[in-house]
This record gives structure tokens, sequence and C-alpha cells, in this order.
């Protein structure tokens, strides 16, 4: 994953009721270290950027909701903001998760392992049994 896959531009939409919320958040959200905050108020939205390391969209939503601001509860907007923090989630557990190493010889390692571990591959019936016609 690389520096540019860790910064994020993000869209905040906010309901219509209460009006006004726009330039309120905005100046809330400013106050954020490492926040860039643009005000889209045709579309009574924040367009909101920021590194993923510093801050996620579930956080900042989250501490628009706890200031009093109500956020678009659209069908869509739920789906979205639900997908959105699932993704980001998942990426900075990705972060601390070390990476996968298949080389040969630890397949063989493992290989090997299981041939000489007891499993349940064993048929305890006499060879003339087995091969009864």
């Amino acid at each position: 994953m690389t520096n540019a896959d860790l910064k994020k531009k993000r869209e905040i939409l906010f309901s219509k009721f209460p009006p006004g919320q726009v330039p309120e958040a905005a100046d809330d959200l400013q106050h954020l270290e490492e926040v860039d905050v643009e005000p889209k108020y045709e579309k009574r939205s924040l367009g909101v950027a920021y590194d993923l390391q510093n801050h996620t969209l579930q956080e900042l939503d989250e501490h628009l909701v706890d200031k009093g601001y109500h956020l678009d509860n659209t069908l869509m907007s739920k789906l979205t903001r639900a997908l959105i923090y699932y993704v980001e989630e998942t990426q900075l557990h990705n972060l601390g998760a070390p990476e996968k190493r298949l080389k040969r010889s630890s397949q063989e390692a493992y290989v090997n392992a299981w041939e000489h571990h007891p499993h349940g591959d064993h048929d305890d019936t006499p060879p003339e049994w087995r091969e009864y016609k």
C-alpha cells in the first residue's frame, strides 16, 4: 500500500434540516489537525481530505454527530458511509498485518510437517481385505 492509497478525499453530506449546517461544520472540522475542509454549499456537503493514518471518515462523522450536526440519512448515503467505513478499517488493519511470504521453501516445510504429523488418512484395514473383490 502506497502513501497515495492512504490519502483520502471524501464528501460528508448533511440533511436538509436544520439549514445552515455546512459553514458551521466546516469551521468545526478545520480545527482538527491534518484535515482539509472544502464547503460545498450547493450540495449541502463538505469535501474533506485526510490521511488515513491520522483520521477516518467514521471518526469525522462521529465527531460531527457528537457536536449536534445531522448527516444525510438517505439509504444511499448510509450504504456509502458503511462501505467507506469498512474499506478504511480494512486498510488500517492491513497496514498492521505482516507481509505474506510465499516462498517455495516455506511451502515445502509445511508439506514435510504434514507428512510426519499423524492424521486421519491412516487405514487400519489389512491389505488382503482392501484388495478383496
